[in-house]
Formats: C-alpha cells, structure tokens, sequence
C-alpha cells in the first residue's frame, strides 16, 4: 500500500482542523472561529483498506499532522506552537500549506512561503473557503503563487462545505511510496481519550468565551474512571486572572455548566459510552511563560 505523513500548515484561523476532518471523515480535530485553536501537533489518520475500490486496489494510510497555526509568538506558548509547526514540515513526506485570502491581506502568508522555499519535500497550496470567495480572487491568489514555482500544485477547496476534498485526497496520495501501514485501519487518531477530553473541553469554552479570556485557558484532565458502562472525568479549566475566573464560571455558574453540558453530549456521542463529567476553574497566574505550566499542560516535553 502507499503511506506516509502529510502536515498541513498555515495561519491561525485558515480551517487546518476543518480540512483535516474532512479528509478523514470524522471529527479529531477542535475547531472554533479563533485564532490559535490547535496548540498541539493533532494527528489524524486516513485510511482506506487494500480492495476497497476494486481487487487491484492496494489501499493508502494518510498519517496527517495539523500544526498549530505559524504566527509572532508573544510569550513562551506562542513561540512552542510556532517551534512545533517549523520542525513538523521538515520531517513529514508532503506538506499541504493553506491559504484563504489574497497576497496583500498580511504578511503571515508570505513568511510561511519563504519558509517552505527552504523546505525540499513536496508542496500542495490549498486555497480555502471558496465556498465564501469570489473567482477572481480565486484567481489572484493561484496566480500569485504559481509564479513562485515552489508549489508543486494547487487546489481550491471548501473544508466546510467538504467540496474538492475528495480531488484533494487522491492527489495527496500521487505524493506517496509504498511504505507500511503505521497504524490499525480502524484508527483515526493515536492520541489518548484523556487527551480527546482536554481538546473537547476546551473547543466548547472557546465557542462560549470572548476576547482575551480563551487564549488564557488550559484544560486538565484529573481523574479518569470508567465502571459499569459509566465514564466519570473530573476538568480543571485554568485561567491567568482572577476576573478571568468570574467570567468563565458565569452568573450563578451557568456558563462553567453550559460548558460541560456541550462537553459532555459530544464526549458521549465520541467516545460511545455515558459519561459522568464535573468541571472546575482555577486561577493559574502567568501559565503561558511557565515552562513548568506549559510541560504540565502537555505543551513542552519534559526534561529527560
């Protein structure tokens, strides 16, 4: 069979983690209309059988990497995230880069480019959300990077709306040697269920939190217990303020309890098991400048 490793990089907030349950067709990936969603290297797993078209098919496994979105880190977060996206597109066999606006609309896209000139692995520029773009920007922003001749092709698509994903998936797969299949067919991600819960935790305060308070929150999962057909999990939501605190738990705690109700329905339908969920706040002052926070938290490796 053909396999290998595809990351998919790009600014904050272009749809990496859209695009990415998309071609696998399950949700792995958290997504939210905020920047700096993914903060870990998530990675996802595409496979489809030997014989699944036809006896001559010899199948593909697709171990995707989304990194977090390349940006000016402006505290040790920031800059890890940024760290971890760099070195992921040195060690993969493909790299998909994304883009959903024209050349001129900022300067993340361009230092992202310039970065990949120096990159020797393959290269597919993705053009996002043109479900939402107009043909002539379409056109704008393929001609602007064909005439950098580092893109080895180009494709349009819709991550939301799953059109061209399909196109996409098989030419991804044009990319790829016969290798071995890294991982069961059934699998769609090798990270743990206490991981799945942390991210899903987070991805439902992000959709009910505003401004600075999401990008200041960390979630940890405490206890971990399953009996008798029962997942009981114990979250700790950590915030740098103590005003932050506030905010989150809500008037009378109910937006910490619309939190965990939206947590808990998709962890249930996810996971396929009921679950039995309690959701805490903690103040964690400076959290995102402290290595010891950001190894507890899963963001840096710990020290051998």
């Amino acid at each position: 069979m053909k396999s290998g490793f595809i990351g998919i990089t790009g600014r904050p907030n272009v749809g990496k983690s859209t695009l990415l349950n998309s071609i696998i067709g399950e949700k792995i990936a958290i997504t939210a209309d905020k920047p700096q969603t993914t903060r870990n290297s998530i990675r996802g797993i595409y496979t489809r059988k030997p014989g699944t078209d036809g006896p001559d098919d010899e199948g593909v496994q697709f171990v995707f990497i989304d990194t977090p979105g390349i940006h000016k880190g402006r505290n040790k977060l920031g800059v890890t995230m940024t760290e971890k996206a760099l070195d992921t597109m040195k060690e993969v066999d493909l790299v998909l880069f994304l883009v959903d606006s024209g050349p001129g609309e900022g300067k993340g896209d361009q230092f992202i480019a310039d970065m990949l000139k120096d990159i020797k692995t393959p290269k597919i520029l993705v053009v996002n959300k043109i479900d939402i773009m107009d043909p002539e920007t379409y056109l704008e922003i393929y001609n602007h990077y064909d005439q950098m001749g580092i893109f080895d092709d180009i494709y349009g698509t819709s991550a939301l709306k799953g059109k061209n994903i399909r196109d996409l998936r098989n030419r991804i797969e044009s990319f790829l040697d016969e290798g071995p299949m890294y991982f069961p067919g059934d699998m769609v991600t090798d990270y743990p269920e206490r991981f799945l819960v942390s991210e899903v935790v987070r991805e439902k305060a992000l959709m009910y939190l505003n401004e600075e308070v999401p990008h200041g929150i960390a979630v940890e999962v405490e206890s971990f217990r399953e009996t008798k057909g029962l997942l009981s999990i114990g979250v700790v939501i950590y915030c740098e303020k103590k005003s932050h605190k506030g905010i989150i738990v809500g008037k009378k705690g109910k937006k910490l309890k619309g939190i965990g109700k939206a947590a808990r329905e998709e962890l249930e339908a996810l996971l396929g098991i009921r679950i039995h969920l309690e959701t805490w706040v903690k103040v964690r002052e400076g959290w995102r400048d402290s290595k010891s926070a950001l190894t507890s938290f899963g963001y840096l490796e710990k020290d051998l």
